[in-house]
């Protein structure tokens, strides 16, 4: 009883503790609303607008074009994580794959985002297919790098050690080499959640009609530089709490390392 106890009690102070947000981030976006709230006291407001400007936009800024950026980020994040994780599977077990598939990743990265969105512009009618298309070419090589990498980098020693219990290939798969790879994942996705908020805007700056990159061209035909900074505020702020998604998740799936 005395035990279950305390695990309760350690249990309820992880979760106040993952709640709490950092006093440092804290104390650095006050210093920065500080700033800039000066400098738009001296400044013209089509170079900062105040505060006030800003957050008179954002109450007036559309939701259901936020929900339609996020709802296309995360369906595009999950078939980019899906693909590039079967596809290092394949090139993990695989060196033939692995020796035929690399040249074509490289390819592929090597292609600037832009020319993607040009290139979805004029192969597909549908615009969904083609910010979804933009996505997963930008985000899904560098899941399959990161993953396979990461793989690699499981210790030779470790990787022998298993076979003197003779287990099957996907028992020493399911059971060394993914939960090795879990930090290299987690990794991944940080990197892809900061890229895909940048390429979504992207893409929706071209051909689309919802979202938030076509409320940025909305508010650009219209002049509205506190339009422009409200939506800019609002990825900002997904991001951010995006990144805090992860890492809590990384805190709890990765105790061991403490």
């Amino acid at each position: 009883m005395a035990t279950k106890a305390v695990g309760e009690t350690v249990e309820a102070l992880e979760a106040r503790a993952a709640l709490r947000f950092p006093r440092e981030m804290l104390v650095s976006l006050l210093v920065f609303a500080v700033c800039w709230e000066l400098l738009s006291k001296v400044l013209p407001p089509f170079v900062i607008p105040s505060w006030g400007r800003i957050l008179t936009s954002l109450v007036n800024l559309r939701l259901d074009f936020v929900l339609i950026t996020l709802a296309r980020v995360g369906a595009a994040l999950v078939v980019s994580f899906l693909l590039g994780l079967g596809v290092a599977i394949a090139m993990y077990a695989s060196g033939s794959v692995e020796r035929y598939t690399r040249p074509l990743v490289r390819l592929l990265m090597a292609i600037p985002v832009v020319c993607w969105i040009l290139f979805a512009v004029l192969w597909f009618k549908w615009v969904e297919f083609r910010i979804g298309f933009v996505l997963v070419v930008v985000c899904g090589p560098v899941f399959l790098i990161e993953i396979l990498d990461g793989m690699r980098g499981v210790p030779k020693d470790l990787r022998d050690m298993p076979w003197s219990f003779r287990p099957s290939g996907a028992q020493v798969f399911t059971k060394l080499i993914l939960p090795a790879t879990l930090p290299v994942i987690l990794t991944s996705w940080k990197i892809n959640l900061s890229l895909a908020i940048r390429v979504v805007t992207m893409a929706e700056l071209v051909g689309a009609v919802t979202g938030i990159g076509y409320g940025l061209v909305v508010a650009q035909e219209l002049f509205s530089v506190a339009d422009v900074f409200a939506w800019t505020l609002v990825l900002v702020v997904i991001l951010f709490v995006a990144e805090m998604v992860v890492a809590r998740l990384e805190e709890r799936m990765l105790r061991w390392r403490v």
